[in-house]
């Protein structure tokens, strides 16, 4: 057993990448001990529905003999490894918004020199560095997220200013770290500046040979302003960037006024700021709902503009995309959709319709060589897409794309991120300015003390000095007379320890009788920093508007314009873009009994020439445009929606209604028509009742169809055809009656069973046809014949004709 657990423990070892390292370890090496704000910022809300892992179980923390078995040992050790990974590398901080490694790369770099270095140095070195003293990982792991740093279409506000091949945006790998060279940028300062001043905890390394911050003295809200991604054990993070400006605003004021409300916060801050600018088309309510929840997603579209070019000839180029897209992405979509790959059926290599049909939207849209990525140093972004034709209508084209391809996406929002206590949760956005004010006034009273501290300190010197001067002579005899000088020194003149040692380390150019004066000087400067250092400690408004003023000056020497554009509009889908896409041109649909689909170009189709299957023949040839839709209306009443434009033509006997239709409960095509949404139709069963219906009512958004027309016992479909406007119509059934009567008498329904039109039952006295009445005829109905035939909707009628066999 003992062996057993070894093997357990060293796998649990290997897996987690570091030492054991228990959650409350992890948790304690933050802010913890830091010492309070002098008043609370309003309390976060609470942590329903966080995103946090369990608690270690009570033998956590004990010895392995009390495991009660290999499955709860490896339990422990598993639950040890998820939280090393939640909380050492995938969940960024809400205090300085950093991830261990790129905390730990900031620090090495700030410790070389490379915060206001006027040069760049090897990226080798600064990995080595990290590698070596902080970070016991791969070097890759350390560069890659060192280039991430340094690239300006990732972060909105790069920290590490990058020499060389940093990659680009269509996903290509940066160069190694050996040719590669890198420094901080000016805004690394707002992260590292305060590092010394004891505004944070520190922690020892892996090996414990050296001391690293456990977070950095941020001065402003990284983890929203650059954003962070990351998966761990059972939670991820996907925080996006926003602007510097905005969210130095809401911390103003929620600094200045504790009981700034939420609603307040998000009116400064009206959605995240991508570094590749593009445009936010969800509303305001559903990004203000993503914010307070902490989780969802925003509809992001991205930028374009129409150049003009001679004799009417245009083109569109798109200057920004979406987070996440690259030009390469969006030519391969484009090429994907105008050369889609076959698809296996029946062990065969075949296109779908919707294949064949996307791929003619976009041949006859886009010209052949119309799509080239023309990006580079002087347009970040800059994606030409020229039209086949300057006929072409340029919104048909953008929404066609949009609808295709990457230029229009969801960008994913979680907010999920370790507190100042290092305890992760799903945060809100203004509980994440909220924590980050507390953090940040609890770190300027430590640097305040610290600075206190320092300021008397110096004082006391000084003072020393001051008192040695008036009678240096003096001093210049006890020391040389002396065989203790530093005590002789304290009790001439009353000086303390470390006067004395400072009066003995003195060097004589320091005993001019100017020097007097400068010392005199700076004791006042020194006394007055003091006092004012003093005011911020005792006074909560004075330390509240020393911070406020500081975010203000670093959000006006920092701050730049809105990228991303918010402005609210409907999304383009695949739906809205296909009557778009396709050309409004004539056709004729011709559906076989068997339920066989094809099409012809044109209306001079002569249906007796049509060749069917061994067995098969004509059920309906239906004349339409391509932009109108075949309406199947199986056995069971069902109606199936299929675009015109997705029926194959070409010579052959056409494809398989039930490759572009899911007939359910065993329904069997038995009536077709070719509808338009604007116009009425009339449906009816054999047994007698039917309804009025627009062509809208017929669509289906599945391949399932949707139950429609109501049969009773031993129904079947009989009647489907357009409905005259007006008029009167004439219902014939099987056994010769006739029944004349105002269409308008027919009730308008979406769907169900209607009412009944005339008396007639399945079988021998079925309602065989409707008839409109034209002209004072109906077919053979006219004259005194049609007259009689008179009635009340729902009646008998009158026979007119024999019986059908």
């Amino acid at each position: 057993m003992t062996d057993q657990l070894n093997l357990f423990d060293a796998s649990a070892k290997a897996a987690a990448g570091e030492t054991q390292t228990v959650a409350a370890e992890a948790a304690a090496q933050t802010l913890a001990t830091a010492e309070p704000a002098p008043a609370d910022l309003p309390d976060l809300p609470p942590d329903s529905g966080s995103t946090v892992p369990p608690a270690l179980p009570p033998s956590a923390s004990g010895p392995a003999d009390d495991i009660a078995s290999p499955a709860d040992y490896a339990a422990r050790r598993y639950l040890e490894y998820a939280m090393s990974v939640v909380t050492g590398r995938a969940l960024p901080s809400a205090a300085d918004g950093q991830k261990p490694v790129q905390r730990r790369i900031l620090y090495a770099m700030h410790r070389m020199g490379l915060y206001k270095s006027p040069r760049h140095v090897k990226s080798a070195r600064v990995v080595g560095d990290v590698i070596g003293k902080y970070h016991p990982h791969g070097d890759s792991s350390v560069y890659d997220a060192m280039v991430r740093m340094a690239q300006d279409w990732s972060l909105r506000y790069p920290i590490v200013d990058g020499q060389g091949n940093f990659g680009s945006r269509d996903g290509d790998n940066a160069a190694a770290m050996r040719y590669t060279e890198a420094r901080l940028t000016p805004i690394a300062e707002l992260l590292l500046a305060e590092l010394d001043e004891g505004t944070v905890d520190w922690k020892p390394n892996y090996d414990g040979a050296n001391d690293e911050p456990a977070l950095l003295p941020a001065r402003l809200p990284f983890c929203l302003l650059n954003g962070a991604s990351g998966i761990a054990v059972g939670m991820a993070t996907e925080i996006p960037a926003h602007n510097l400006r905005e969210v130095a605003a809401a911390a103003v004021n929620l600094v200045k006024n504790p009981n700034f409300t939420e609603d307040e916060v998000l009116a400064l801050i009206p959605g995240p700021d991508y570094p590749g600018g593009a445009q936010i088309i969800s509303s305001p309510e559903e990004i203000a709902a993503t914010y307070k929840s902490g989780r969802g997603s925003l509809r992001v579209r991205a930028k374009w503009k129409i150049e003009n070019l001679a004799r009417g000839q245009w083109k569109l180029v798109i200057t920004e995309l979406p987070p996440g897209v690259s030009t390469a992405t969006v030519m391969s979509e484009i090429e994907a959709c105008s050369n889609p790959v076959a698809k296996e059926k029946a062990g065969k290599k075949v296109f779908t319709p919707e294949q064949l049909n996307l791929k003619a939207a976009f041949l006859s849209s886009i010209s052949e060589s119309g799509v080239r990525d023309e990006s580079g140093k002087e347009h970040a972004v800059r994606l030409v897409i020229e039209p086949a034709s300057s006929r072409q209508g340029q919104d048909d084209l953008v929404r066609m794309l949009l609808a295709h391809t990457s230029l229009e996406t969801n960008a994913s929002i979680n907010l999920t991120v370790l507190g100042v206590t290092g305890t992760p949760r799903q945060a809100s956005l203004y509980s994440m300015i909220a924590e980050w004010c507390r953090f940040r006034l609890a770190t300027v009273e430590r640097r305040t003390r610290h600075r206190l501290t320092a300021a008397e300190k110096r004082i006391h010197i000084l003072e020393g000095r001051l008192a040695v001067l008036l009678d240096i002579d003096k001093v210049i005899k006890v020391i040389r007379e002396s065989d203790d000088p530093k005590a002789d020194l304290m009790a001439h003149f009353k000086l303390s320890e470390i006067q004395a040692e400072d009066i003995l380390e003195i060097r004589l150019r320091q005993l001019a009788r100017l020097e007097g004066i400068k010392i005199g000087e700076d004791l006042a400067k020194l006394r007055e920093e003091a006092k004012g250092l003093n005011h911020l400690l005792d006074s909560e408004p004075a330390l509240r508007a020393c911070v406020a003023a500081e975010i203000e000056a670093d959000a006006k020497k920092y701050g730049d314009d809105r990228r991303t554009l918010i402005e609210a509009d409907a999304k383009v889908t695949m739906s809205d873009a296909k009557t778009v896409s396709i050309v409004d041109e004539p056709t004729t649909l011709i559906v076989s009994k068997h339920g066989w689909l094809r099409s012809r170009q044109g209306h001079n189709i002569d249906p007796t020439q049509l060749t069917f299957r061994s067995g098969d023949s004509l059920l309906a040839c239906l004349p339409c445009r391509t932009v109108d839709h075949l309406i199947l209306l199986d056995s069971n009443g069902r109606a199936y929606s299929i675009p015109a434009s997705d029926i194959p033509g070409g010579k052959g006997d056409g494809i398989p209604a039930t490759s572009l239709a899911d007939f359910q409960d065993g329904g069997k095509p038995c009536l077709a028509l070719a509808v338009k949404n604007e116009v009425l139709y009339l449906v009816a069963a054999d047994g007698g009742y039917g309804f009025r219906c627009k062509g809208e009512d017929f669509m289906s958004r599945g391949k399932a169809g949707k139950a429609f027309l109501t049969l009773g016992e031993g129904e079947a479909p009989a009647i489907f055809m357009p409905a005259p406007a007006t008029g009167e119509i004439a219902c014939v059934t099987r056994d010769g009656r006739a029944l004349v009567f105002n269409i308008e008498e027919v009730r308008l329904l979406a769907k169900g069973r209607g009412l009944k039109l005339i008396d007639a039952a399945p079988g021998k006295t079925a309602l065989e046809e409707i008839i409109p009445v034209v002209d004072g005829a109906a077919a053979k109905l006219k004259g005194e014949r049609l007259e009689i035939c008179r009635g009340n909707r729902g009646g008998k009628g009158k026979l007119v004709r024999a019986a059908r066999k």
